[in-house]
């Protein structure tokens, strides 16, 4: 892993016409790794989005410098290099009605390239890990809030990436909830470097080693 999973230097972030970032200089710091989470408090979800999918590989800067990973965001390469190495959990995903929690951590694990055994394996361990062994034959649709944000975060993390990006997932639960999500992805970030993205400031405050909010497009730390 890099020494620094994410290095961003005055990087600028599009969104449709105008810009999520104007100018973002932060960084996810390598000693920290196996331990650190950084939250970015942003008050429009489409926002968090523009961001994730920068640092998934999804989107490149519009300006700046941005190294995930060791890779450079700029390049086609680089940006396809990251998205192996990665995982994103959502708030919102569309699912199919029938899927279950086992398949959508399965099907996490078929995206990352493993085989039927190894992924039915990996999806197993994780499932038992974050205590979502109890539902793993439960439809997505029939489950609580918490429950499918927490096997949205299997799913993303069932393939061991080395940088977890979470879109969104502790906005709108309550307190109760929030701190069963922040258990599973603080239970994560023993192995993987996280980000979070979301608009709930308290609950980014509580989960995260380290906040920064968003304000007219520019990348501030948070005040404690």
């Amino acid at each position: 892993m890099a020494a620094d999973p994410v290095i961003a230097a005055g990087i600028g972030v599009r969104l449709g016409r105008g810009f999520a970032v104007r100018a973002g200089s932060f960084r996810l710091t390598g000693h920290l790794v196996g331990r650190s989470v950084l939250g970015v408090v942003i008050r429009h979800p489409a926002q968090a989005t523009a961001i994730i999918d920068l640092l998934a590989g999804v989107a490149r800067p519009a300006y700046g410098e941005l190294r995930v990973l060791g890779h450079d965001m700029a390049t086609v390469r680089g940006r396809a290099a990251v998205r192996r190495r990665v995982g994103v959990a959502r708030r919102s995903a569309r699912s199919l009605p029938w899927l279950r929690v086992r398949g959508l951590v399965t099907h996490g694990a078929r995206l990352a390239g493993h085989g039927w055994g190894d992924r039915h394996v990996l999806a197993a361990a994780i499932l038992d890990r974050l205590s979502l062994t109890p539902w793993s034959d439960v439809p997505l649709q029939a489950v609580p809030d918490a429950v499918a944000r927490k096997a949205r975060l299997a799913a993303a993390a069932v393939h061991q990436p080395e940088l977890l990006l979470l879109d969104g997932l502790l906005d709108g639960l309550s307190q109760r909830d929030s701190a069963a999500v922040t258990k599973a992805i603080r239970d994560l970030a023993e192995d993987s470097a996280v980000l979070i993205a979301g608009c709930d400031g308290e609950a980014l405050m509580l989960a995260c080693d380290e906040v920064l909010v968003l304000t007219d497009g520019v990348l501030v730390p948070a005040a404690l």
